[in-house]
């Protein structure tokens, strides 16, 4: 598909509704949408930023650099089965040991609210070495956190009160599309939320029917489930701004 102009952010959120909707409704990808939903969202994240990208500086993210994934991270449905999928496929040693690193950073994280986790030395359980072992599957959520100051970010992991300088343009086309997407899955009648990532994964790695329920309407991550905004309030959001004209 060709990714529309995410400087018009309406056309660009009903143009990913309609390319979310079409991959829903195909024959191939409603047997097994996860995989395909998670690479078209990938990949018009990557397309979205790269039609605006000259505007800005370069970011300063890289291999090497973690400084953000102290954070917590929330994802949709299909990025928490995509992810599982891939540890699964890893060899057994490495997928067993990122499965208990897993549910020790759920324990460790699930009651601490957004500071706490920062402040608190559990990072993030797929992070080696500095280097993400997903980084392929990586959701979103990291994919639009973008700094344009590697120091700044390295400051406040210690607790400074150095503001980072985050790329607006990422945050945007990330929430465009997977705000794209969860409207697409609402419409499709699947459990649409954003669920704490460690939570999720647990969830998702401790039982192999998860995708299965996932597919038939169930919403199999909702104790994980992110309610800093209700899924109410997102919901006639995502209705206003369809109904709205380009």
């Amino acid at each position: 598909m060709s990714v529309p102009d995410a400087s018009n952010p309406i056309v660009f959120f009903k143009a990913m509704c309609r390319a979310f909707a079409v991959s829903l409704v195909s024959s191939r990808d409603r047997r097994d949408p996860i995989e395909s939903l998670s690479r078209q969202a990938f990949e018009s994240f990557a397309e979205g930023v790269a039609l605006e990208a000259n505007k800005d500086a370069p970011v300063a993210c890289r291999g090497g650099c973690a400084s953000c994934c102290a954070i917590r991270v929330v994802a949709t449905a299909p990025e928490v089965l995509s992810l599982a999928r891939q540890i699964r496929a890893f060899p057994q040693k490495l997928s067993s040991g990122l499965k208990q690193r897993i549910l020790a950073a759920d324990r460790a994280t699930r009651l601490l609210d957004q500071q706490q986790r920062m402040d608190s030395s559990v990072g993030c359980p797929l992070i080696e070495d500095d280097y993400c072992g997903v980084y392929a599957v990586r959701p979103l959520a990291c994919r639009g956190h973008a700094s344009f100051d590697e120091d700044a970010c390295r400051d406040a992991l210690k607790g400074g009160a150095y503001e980072v300088p985050i790329s607006a343009l990422h945050l945007t086309v990330r929430s465009l599309v997977q705000n794209a997407m969860q409207s697409a899955l609402r419409d499709a009648g699947l459990a649409w939320g954003s669920y704490e990532l460690n939570q999720a994964l647990a969830i998702a790695l401790s039982d192999e029917t998860c995708e299965r329920a996932w597919m038939t309407g169930d919403d199999v991550f909702a104790s994980a489930l992110i309610t800093d905004v209700s899924l109410a309030e997102m919901a006639e959001t995502f209705d206003a701004l369809k109904a709205m004209a380009a």
